[in-house]
């Protein structure tokens, strides 16, 4: 199965819809309460909430989620109603339109537990009427809508943003020590559509941080990434550095960061990495470790975007 232990956990939501058609005698049936095998919607609504819990048994690759809301409502095929589901060939026929709806807080979406809840709601509404209607066919199941993790990735930025990496290191800024958390960053930046325009390495020295932060902050570089100086070491100055000149602090962007590392190693919990703003920039200080420098920005990234908005009064 895929590993999906690198993406957030947020709200997943998924909505699906599909058609069982019938003839125009089994609606009036169903209408009528006629059907030899009883209630049919309480049931099929039954099935399908099994079926959407099952789905990790049907699907090989699919992961248990938990559901954590769903949905299911049964109409009868009206153009008026469901004119914007499917084309005019559709209302040619008669049928029982199914739509479910489900919502999920976890790392991985919810769509497949929400169309294999609508096919098997179909299949049960199919075993209750093939004694009745010798023509049922089921069709035009399909996902309507997905949101939470990268199908809102768009939302979190209008425009590219624009990005500077800052190295502080003494090792690196000596030629002793090769950077990977650097390029790193930039690599998983330009991922997520930004535009990296400058890359530096510096020692980890407070004057000379300050006075490259700050003239990344003249030229409007949108979005600042350090790297390196966030631990308790003798030399880890960065914060230090960064805090001094900050305007503003965003201490729920550190509090992410350290609460995504704390669930894959207790070591995180020594990062005194912080993040607030200069102006219109946001500056992030992030770990020097390849790793924490990862799973840091997998915290955060895109959201962390949406702060520019934010920064130029436009509301979230």
């Amino acid at each position: 199965m895929r590993d999906i232990t690198h993406k957030q956990i947020t709200l997943r939501t998924a909505k699906a819809i599909g058609v069982l058609y019938c003839s125009p005698a089994t609606i009036g049936l169903i209408k009528n309460d006629e059907l030899p095998k009883g209630n049919l919607f309480d049931v099929a609504r039954a099935a399908g909430f099994i079926g959407a819990k099952l789905t990790p048994q049907l699907l090989p690759h699919c992961h248990p989620v938990q559901i954590d809301g769903m949905d299911m409502s049964f109409e009868f095929l009206d153009k008026a109603k469901h004119t914007d589901y499917f084309d005019d060939a559709v209302f040619t026929k008669c049928g029982i339109v199914i739509m479910g709806d489900a919502k999920s807080i976890g790392r991985t979406g919810i769509e497949m537990e929400i169309l294999t809840a609508v096919s098997v709601a179909a299949l049960e509404i199919y075993d209750m009427l093939k004694p009745v209607d010798k023509q049922l066919e089921i069709g035009h199941i399909k996902l309507l809508e997905k949101r939470g993790g990268k199908s809102d990735r768009e939302r979190f930025f209008a425009s590219q943003p624009v990005c500077a990496v800052l190295v502080c290191s003494d090792s690196t800024a000596a030629g002793t020590r090769e950077d990977k958390s650097g390029k790193l960053i930039a690599e998983m930046l330009k991922t997520v559509n930004a535009d990296v325009v400058d890359y530096l390495v510096l020692p980890d020295d407070k004057e000379q941080i300050q006075q490259q932060v700050k003239a990344w902050v003249a030229d409007d570089v949108q979005f600042i990434f350090t790297t390196g100086g966030t631990g308790l070491g003798p030399r880890d100055n960065t914060v230090a550095a960064v805090e001094e000149i900050l305007e503003r602090k965003a201490d729920g962007i550190a509090e992410a960061m350290r609460v995504y590392g704390q669930q894959r190693t207790p070591v995180a919990m020594m990062s005194r990495s912080l993040a607030g703003t200069i102006g219109n920039t946001l500056i992030v200080t992030l770990p020097g470790s390849t790793a924490g420098a990862r799973e840091s920005l997998e915290a955060i990234l895109p959201a962390v975007f949406h702060a520019r908005k934010m920064m130029l009064g436009e509301g979230h």
